[in-house]
């Protein structure tokens, strides 16, 4: 009888082999970037437990990641204002293309696919112009650039794929910056954060704008529930202490709700939503601050805060199976669940902002 190996050869002799999938490296539950120990950088994929499976390198440090719908392929996007997105072969850590934004441009750390994994959206600012931009590529040519549209706003931040209708969302942060200043925030005074909910093709369907007071509420990252209902995190740029509500939650098409408001423990994020995420079963988002060394987890439907817990340097945030997994940049691998924290690893890495889910469909 033909050895699995000289059967498979045949089979991709006659081009009929099964095509690569998560499975094939384990089926991990999530993708985090981090550094090593020995200054490099890396995007690792980890099993619901927190161990790691495997780690791919990066050119530089990273922000987030997507991993497409189908194939063992991740895309490890610079940390802003960075340049480069790595789309990277899992299997073997080879990288398969860059992409690099036109010029003027620059990627500001998250993207996501289409459901059926042939396009890919990455979030960018056109600094020539003090606009964001939606670049689309096209995966099944080797990710070549094919086109792009507005963002609806200034400084996008997050995007992901709508549950509850074809399109996008995505976290207009406001914030307008431009290489030559580094990091430096250019339009504090006058910024305005929105969601803007687009069609693929990038057409505006519905936009939120923040009430005026919170015009310096920066809205940076998303996490989206089943049922259509989107997370927000957002990063305060006004006066410091100012106690102003760092989550909210909104439907397209009602009011966006703001999350534990009135709750002075808020102060405790520092001002800083750094990752979000909803449990399981809708009931309950998290929300984490490194600067502020704590994770808060939210009622989702009367808006109260239910649990703090403090973890120093903790960002990563994603849904687990009984509440919520974290990472930190101490290396450690946290469930929480309730009032409950339990440590799940400690690696020698250094985690960075965020755990991105591998759903179902993915694995």
């Amino acid at each position: 009888m033909a050895s699995r190996r000289s059967f498979l050869a045949g089979l991709l002799a006659t081009g009929l082999a099964p095509q690569a999938s998560w499975a094939d490296l384990g089926c991990p539950s999530f993708l985090a970037a981090g550094q090593q120990n020995d200054g490099s950088f890396v995007l690792a994929g980890l099993t619901s437990r927190g161990d790691i499976l495997f780690r791919c390198p990066l050119p530089d440090r990273g922000h987030a990641a997507s991993a497409h719908p189908k194939r063992p392929e991740i895309v490890a996007f610079a940390r802003r204002p960075g340049r480069f997105a790595q789309v990277i072969n899992c299997r073997d850590g080879a990288p398969l293309a860059r992409l690099d934004p036109p010029n003027g441009h620059h990627f500001y750390g998250h993207g996501c696919f289409s459901s059926d994994g042939t396009r890919l959206y990455t979030t960018e600012n056109d600094y020539v112009n003090s606009r964001g931009v939606v670049g689309i590529w096209d995966t099944t040519n080797g990710y070549q650039r094919i086109g792009s549209f507005s963002s609806g706003g200034i400084g996008p931040h997050d995007i992901l794929l709508r549950n509850d209708a074809p399109g996008l969302v995505i976290a207009n942060g406001g914030i307008q910056t431009h290489p030559r200043s580094g990091r430096a925030k250019l339009n504090l005074k006058t910024m305005r954060p929105n969601l803007s909910y687009t069609d693929l093709n990038g057409s505006v369907q519905d936009q939120v704008v923040l009430p005026l007071d919170l015009h310096q509420n920066s809205i940076r990252h998303l996490a989206i529930h089943t049922s259509g209902t989107l997370a927000f995190a957002m990063q305060w740029q006004g006066e410091p202490g100012a106690g102003v509500p760092i989550t909210g939650l909104h439907l397209s098409g009602t009011a966006p709700q703001l999350l534990a408001e009135d709750d002075p423990r808020v102060r405790n994020l520092q001002g800083y939503g750094g990752s979000i995420g909803f449990s399981a079963d809708g009931k309950q988002v998290a929300v984490t601050s490194p600067r502020g060394g704590v994770a808060q987890i939210m009622d989702a439907v009367s808006g109260d805060l239910l649990y703090e817990h403090q973890l120093p340097d903790v960002c990563g945030l994603a849904t687990g199976e009984s509440g919520f997994v974290v990472t930190t940049g101490k290396g450690q691998v946290a469930a929480l669940s309730g009032p409950d924290i339990s440590p799940l690893s400690q690696s020698d890495m250094r985690w960075d902002n965020h755990l991105i889910p591998l759903t179902r469909g993915e694995l």
